[in-house]
């Protein structure tokens, strides 16, 4: 089996900067793997625990640091990595981003079994990147899903965690998962891993190597944009309870909600 994990590079702060076009300004940050991505690696490692004989090639669409999440992902376990990096694809939405990643599985990485995202990105929270994924591919994704209970050349089986009930389900390869945090246990790779991971191959494509036309690619592919960004504003108050802590506060509730104290 071959199976591609997309894995992203996101900020390891709150402290983000904005660009002119609203998009975040990666340049200078603490930058991490999505934590989602990660237990999509693990994900991987577990079907190819069931499969073997399977491949997992780590796709990741970014900026030159973008490769630090690839070199992890490798020291986890992965075979090899494609890093879509080009300035052609800065300032991308979530389609952009879902055609360009297309464009790569379809033109470069080629006959994949499974594809896996992260269900979430910290950074942006859409959920958008993996199914708009699927739609460009024509193949069927599964979203939420928890674990993968069995997995072969023409089927998946999954447990699926949606906020009103807990799915068992099957869906026919080749497809798209969308997982979760779960219980997997991440591995922490070690030197020894990391010496691996430097023998492993680390492919490096620009916009014309993907086959995605320019203006499909990027801001200028991007229908979708952010307004306005702001840090919401925290209001906290206090008080302090010296003597008869229940009392006060009962007294308290009462008051704001304007019924008569006793």
């Amino acid at each position: 089996m071959k199976i591609a994990v997309c894995v992203k590079q996101v900020p390891d702060t709150n402290d983000v900067k904005w660009s002119e076009q609203n998009t975040i300004i990666r340049e200078g940050l603490i930058n991490i793997i999505n934590p989602y991505d990660e237990y999509g690696i693990q994900t991987a490692l577990e079907i190819k625990k069931i499969n073997p004989d399977s491949e997992i090639i780590l796709l990741s669409m970014g900026p030159v640091c973008a490769k630090e999440v690839l070199e992890y992902g490798l020291s986890m376990g992965a075979d090899r990595a494609v890093h879509l990096c080009d300035k052609k694809f800065s300032g991308a939405d979530t389609i952009a981003t879902s055609k360009t990643l297309a464009c790569a599985v379809k033109n470069v990485i080629k006959d994949v079994d499974i594809i896996i995202t992260g269900q979430f990105a910290i950074d942006g929270d859409t959920a958008q990147t993996g199914p708009c994924l699927a739609q460009h591919l024509n193949l069927p994704v599964l979203t939420y899903v928890k674990n993968i209970l069995d997995a072969d050349d023409k089927n998946v089986v999954a447990k699926l965690d949606r906020e009103d009930e807990i799915v068992t389900t099957e869906v026919t390869v080749p497809c798209v998962l969308c997982v979760l945090k779960n219980n997997l246990k991440i591995k922490n790779p070690n030197i020894e891993d990391y010496i691996k991971a430097q023998n492993k191959k680390i492919e490096v494509l620009n916009l014309e190597d993907t086959g995605i036309e320019c203006d499909e690619a990027g801001l200028k592919g991007s229908p979708t944009f952010v307004q306005r960004a702001f840090r919401p504003e925290i209001k906290r108050w206090v008080r302090k309870v010296k003597y008869n802590y229940a009392k006060e506060i009962l007294s308290d509730i009462r008051e704001e909600n304007g019924e008569e104290i006793r």
